[in-house]
C-alpha cells in the first residue's frame, strides 16, 4: 500500500530544555508558555510556509552560538497551537457560496464603520485569519471552509509581504492557496495537539525530577494542572459553534467594500 503525505501537516520542535530560559529578570520564572520555546512551520500542499530563505537564516542566525540550526520561525510553539485552536473554534463554519470571494481576499479594500453589521463582518473576517503579529515581518495566512455538493474543504492561503529593510524573506512561493478536506485539516490539528502535549508531559515531568534551578520560581504543580487544562482546549474548540450571523454579514461586507470604495474616489 502506497502511503502518501498529508496535504497540511503542522511541524515544530522545542529548544532542548537546558538551552530554556526562565521569564522575567527580578523574579525569573519558569511556566508552560515559556517552555514550548522552538521552532515550527505549515507543510502545505509540498510547500513549507513560515521557512526562510537560506540568505535570511545566514542574516538571522549569524551570531547564534552553535545551537540548532534550522529554517523556520523562532518562537513558543504554544503560539501557534493556540492560534489553531482558535481557527477551529471560530473558523471551521462553511462559508456561503456569496461570501466565499471575500473570505479569499487577505486584505478587502474596506474602511471601519461604527455599526453592528459591520462589527458582524469584520469579527467574522477576522476569525479565519492565523495570527502571526509577533513575528518580524509577519506573512498573512488566513482559511476558510466550504461545502459544496457534499465537498467538504478548507482552504489556506498565505502571502508573504515583502521586508522594508530587506533582512527577512522566506523560501519558496511568496504567495499561494492549497486546499484540503476539513477532515484532514482538523487531523493536522490533532496531531500537532497531541505532539505538543506529549513533548510538555515529558518536559514536565523532567522537572519533576530534576527540581528548579536556584533563584528560579519553578511550581510543578501548577505546571501539572495547567497542562491538564491545556489537554481539553482542543475539544472545546470542535465543540463551540460560533453562530455566525450570515445576514448581518453580508450588510456588513456590502458596506464595508462600499465605503472602501468610496474613500479611494
Amino acid at each position: 500500500m502506497i502511503q502518501t503525505a498529508p496535504a497540511i501537516r503542522f511541524r515544530f520542535g522545542l529548544t532542548p530544555l537546558e538551552m530554556v530560559g526562565p521569564w522575567g529578570r527580578e523574579h525569573p520564572v519558569v511556566h508552560w508558555f515559556g517552555l514550548t520555546d522552538g521552532w515550527y512551520c505549515i507543510d502545505l500542499d509540498g510547500h513549507e510556509v513560515l521557512r526562510y530563505s537560506e540568505r535570511t537564516v545566514q542574516e538571522l542566525r549569524k551570531d547564534s552560538d552553535g545551537g540548532q540550526q534550522h529554517p523556520y520561525v523562532d518562537y513558543y510553539v504554544a503560539r501557534l497551537w493556540e492560534d489553531l485552536i482558535a481557527l477551529v473554534s471560530e473558523a471551521m463554519e462553511p462559508v456561503p457560496p456569496d461570501l466565499v470571494n471575500v473570505a479569499a481576499d487577505t486584505s478587502p479594500d474596506w474602511t471601519w464603520l461604527d455599526t453592528l453589521e459591520a462589527d458582524a463582518a469584520l469579527t467574522w473576517h477576522s476569525a479565519g485569519y492565523l495570527y502571526t503579529g509577533y513575528l518580524r515581518i509577519a506573512p498573512h495566512v488566513r482559511c476558510w471552509r466550504t461545502v459544496v455538493d457534499g465537498d467538504d474543504c478548507v482552504t489556506v492561503a498565505w502571502e508573504h509581504r515583502a521586508d522594508p529593510e530587506g533582512v527577512v524573506d522566506f523560501a519558496g512561493p511568496q504567495t499561494g492557496r492549497a486546499t484540503t478536506p476539513t477532515s484532514e485539516f482538523l487531523a493536522a490539528a490533532a496531531e500537532l495537539d497531541r505532539a505538543l502535549l506529549a513533548a510538555m508531559d515529558q518536559r514536565i515531568s523532567e522537572l519533576e525530577e530534576s527540581g528548579p534551578v536556584p533563584g528560579v520560581e519553578l511550581d510543578v504543580e501548577q505546571l501539572r494542572r495547567e497542562h491538564r487544562d491545556r489537554a481539553t482546549w482542543l475539544q472545546r474548540a470542535r465543540d463551540h459553534e460560533p453562530g455566525t450571523d450570515w445576514d448581518a454579514v453580508r450588510i456588513g461586507v456590502r458596506t464595508l467594500l462600499a465605503s472602501g470604495t468610496a474613500a479611494q474616489d
